[in-house]
């Protein structure tokens, strides 16, 4: 099996609100898939589906398992970090080892107890003594101290400053990532992960507006910047998105090779959060 969740036409309502709108998608063995949208767009709901915490209409199939009907033994082999971490104020930190040595068949505490000594977090101190960055960090040694095969983070850095930002994916790569795991990230700060994910999402009013690998963006995507005469020219390829960047215009082309772009200006393989808001706006406009 390299496919660990496959959905198929999945979708969600809240009334006559379409969280999740009828997607279906993959996500393969070994990849870091990051998946992007604005506020409202559905990405918790997906994520809440995959993990069991929500019921949906459609096909959803995670390690291979039903996410509803067999959700005990689909979470000894996951691992999720909230947005906001959920460990109790009121515990130690040794005593948080302790329950997940006595609850998880999976955890190695000697595992979670050497990479928490490269860090400020001590074994007597409570939970909330300790800053959002430190408990991120409690958080993210436990789970990479998990023998699990996924890993589901929700908005994992939010709150966090950029030196924590950059040390918890920095970790992620070196203490949970070997290229068998796989990750499943959902974020706002689409520029802090760019150079960290294998593949990406995105979704809008809960529809997914792009599926893609990482590698395969240079050959569909192009961003152009161009002006005047040329800037007419180019129009009449049919750019999915237009803005103004320092009087020049900056078109983002689906299916248009650099070679039909030639001679119209500066072509380059747009950024994933400058295709994230063509693709965003295209869809709205």
């Amino acid at each position: 099996m390299t496919s660990l969740v496959t959905a198929t036409n999945v979708s969600k309502r809240y009334g006559d609100v379409h969280a999740v709108d009828n997607v279906s998608f993959e996500v393969d063995k070994g990849k870091i898939m990051g998946l992007f949208g604005p506020n409202g767009a559905g990405k918790t709901t997906l994520l809440k589906a995959v993990l069991g915490l929500t019921d949906c209409e459609g096909q959803l199939s995670v390690l291979g398992l039903d996410p509803f009907k067999q959700r005990k033994e689909l979470m000894q082999n996951i691992c999720f970090i909230a947005d906001v971490a959920v460990l109790p104020r009121w515990i130690k930190v040794s005593q948080l080892l302790d329950f997940m040595e006595a609850t998880h068949p999976n955890f190695t505490r000697s595992r979670t107890e050497e990479l928490l000594s490269r860090t400020k977090v001590r074994k007597n101190a409570k939970v909330r003594e300790l800053s959002k960055g430190m408990v991120t960090q409690l958080h993210l040694s436990i789970i990479a101290a998990i023998d699990a095969k996924l890993l589901v983070l929700d908005e994992p850095t939010l709150g966090l400053d950029i030196i924590f930002r950059k040390e918890f994916y920095s970790n992620l790569l070196s203490d949970y990532f070997d290229g068998e795991r796989t990750i499943l990230i959902t974020t706002h700060q689409v520029e802090e992960i760019e150079n960290l994910v294998t593949d990406i999402m995105f979704i809008h009013d809960g529809r997914i507006l792009l599926d893609s690998s990482m590698e395969a963006l240079p050959d569909t995507y192009t961003e152009l910047a161009t002006s005047g005469e040329n800037a007419d020219k180019a129009r009449q390829l049919g750019p999915i998105y237009e803005r103004d960047v320092f009087g020049k215009k900056v078109m983002t082309f689906e299916g248009v090779s650099k070679e039909q772009l030639e001679g119209l200006g500066e072509p380059h393989t747009p950024s994933v959060a400058d295709l994230f808001v063509a693709k965003v706006k295209g869809a709205a406009a």
